[in-house]
């Protein structure tokens, strides 16, 4: 079954973080400098320090944090310790770092900012993902981003074990409830969900014709009754968005989808948590959508603890 463009570090990403880490540097030091590190630390002194996880959980963010440095144009040495996706426990060192000691200091607030919030955001997905294991069901996020953050965030949740949703606007069809309720309110033909993919469907064959050798744009429909439902999987969409139904309700979908030998993939969506997620996956779903993954994460706890240094012989 094809699916929605899976965020990978890439240079695309590498330029979203350059963004955010010159947002992150004007917002610490203005157009001056860090006043409490120059008038108190030599410029020639130098230091090493470990960053290291506080707590349990699943690692995000360690190249994000090196790109810090890129950006701030100072030498410091970075040594990753773990690896993006890794999961540690309290008390592990995730990198260290040596260089000059103001230098690290300006930079530590930033360093840990996009471990800690990346981190926690990919071990609430593995939650999410270990609660569902032994189904069928895979876990996916949406765009409930932080602004500015989303393909930081949407690898995070790929660290975690999660599966990413759309990216954008422009990367696929979702048909949601307004989609529908505009075109009822303002046209003079009744919409339904099974005629509305028929004109998804129709527009992304002219937009990406059948001799191009591209992948066609997933369609995707949301739906929050059976009625619905029923007009939507005749029109044979990629996915059948499955909005805040009642689990027997998605058992139902699953059957019926099931009867007709559909290949259509069912998302069940709205309000998911940890504890309903299970229920959920339990009625054959093949994908579950969780906005709480990226707009709810409390961040891993995270510190830079610097080294002593050597002794000398």
């Amino acid at each position: 079954m094809p699916d929605f463009t899976q965020v990978q570090w890439d240079e695309d990403l590498i330029n979203d973080c350059h963004y955010l880490i010159r947002l992150a540097i004007r917002e610490d030091l203005g157009r001056s400098y860090d006043c409490t590190t120059v008038g108190l630390i030599p410029p020639e002194l130098q230091g090493e320090a470990v960053v290291t996880a506080r707590c349990d959980g699943i690692v995000a963010g360690l190249e994000a944090a090196q790109q810090v440095l890129h950006e701030m144009e100072i030498a410091e040495i970075w040594e990753p310790l773990a690896r993006d996706g890794q999961m540690v426990t309290a008390g592990t060192k995730l990198a260290s770092v040596r260089g000059s000691a103001r230098d690290l200091l300006t930079s530590e607030r930033m360093i840990l900012n996009f471990i800690g919030r990346l981190s926690g955001i990919a071990t609430l997905t593995r939650r999410f993902v270990d609660a569902v294991a032994g189904s069928n069901a895979r876990i996916y996020d949406t765009r409930k981003t932080t602004p500015g953050w989303r393909r930081l965030e949407k690898f995070a949740v790929r660290c975690g074990g999660g599966r990413n949703h759309r990216t954008g606007l422009y990367d696929a069809i979702l048909i949601k409830d307004n989609h529908l309720a505009l075109r009822n309110d303002q046209l003079t033909s009744e919409t339904s969900p099974g005629s509305a993919v028929e004109v998804a469907r129709a527009f992304t064959s002219e937009l990406r014709p059948p001799k191009d050798n591209t992948e066609p744009m997933l369609i995707e429909i949301e739906v929050d009754t059976l009625q619905q439902f029923d007009s939507a999987l005749a029109s044979h969409p990629d996915i059948i968005l499955l909005d805040n139904m009642s689990t027997q309700q998605l058992s139902d979908a699953v059957a019926q989808r099931d009867r007709i030998g559909s290949a259509t993939e069912l998302e069940a969506s709205g309000g998911v948590t940890l504890d309903t997620v299970q229920a959920i996956a339990a009625t054959g779903v093949d994908r579950i959508s969780v906005g709480s993954l990226t707009h709810s994460a409390v961040a891993l706890d995270v510190g830079l603890d610097w080294l002593p240094p050597p002794t000398p012989h």
